[in-house]
């Protein structure tokens, strides 16, 4: 049996967590075996502009959705321990990955095996993260499939060599690594745009999208604080 703690990570803005997270977090939750799996919502998500939800009614909206992953994990009989870390929530400035990562590093110890969960058009992007070719000195990254994103056609020479230099092709090397491997799982295809799903719910099919969508428990709670309505 491995002792190596093996952690997993799924930052976001959360506005809102929907049901790909879930599927997200958990098919890496069983697939890498993770004692653990943190929800880590953005403070100040310096890329995504302005017209965000509110931090901390994001952190409500994450911890709801929580709730939903606790249980889907007790369902399929999966032991990974679900949380919500509000490390990013607390910082008193834009939220950087590298930020956290180092932090959760120094939380876990040198020997943990820390994987960022992210999907295929994520891993395009990181060329736009802040001090991102150092991320994978902290952290894997396990990466899902996503509907309309091939990664060949969109990925720059940039990532192409850091695919290149981390990329594994076992999940199971994940487990017993650290950091520093990257590997991209062709067998989920999920789609994580909370940008489309808000446009979605200020739509006359609402009610119909978000019972589909949205986490039970994340639902009840948009629905008390009226959020993401159809402006008047």
């Amino acid at each position: 049996m491995s002792t190596i703690k093996k952690i997993g990570i799924l930052g976001g803005t959360f506005d809102p967590p929907h049901v790909g997270h879930l599927r997200l977090a958990t098919h890496f939750a069983k697939l890498l075996k993770l004692d653990a799996l943190l929800l880590i919502p953005s403070g100040e998500p310096w890329q995504k502009g302005s017209g965000i939800t509110p931090a901390e009614t994001r952190l409500q909206l994450t911890e709801a959705a929580g709730i939903d992953l606790a249980r889907a994990f007790l369902y399929l009989k999966i032991p990974t321990q679900a949380g919500i870390d509000r490390i990013e929530i607390d910082r008193a400035r834009p939220s950087y990955a590298i930020d956290t990562v180092k932090a959760l590093r120094e939380r876990f110890g040198s020997s943990a095996s820390l994987n960022w969960l992210m999907g295929v058009d994520s891993l395009v992007a990181l060329p736009n993260w802040n001090s991102w070719e150092k991320l994978s000195q902290y952290v894997n990254f396990a990466v899902a499939n996503r509907p309309r994103h091939d990664l060949k056609q969109k990925m720059n020479p940039e990532v192409h060599q850091f695919l290149e230099d981390h990329q594994t092709m076992q999940a199971a090397a994940l487990e017993n690594s650290p950091a520093g491997l990257i590997y991209i799982d062709k067998s989920l295809n999920v789609d994580l745009s909370s940008t489309e799903l808000r446009g979605q719910l200020k739509s006359s099919s609402r009610s119909s999208i978000a019972s589909k969508k949205i986490p039970t428990h994340t639902l009840e709670i948009i629905t008390k604080l009226g959020l993401y309505q159809q402006s008047s």
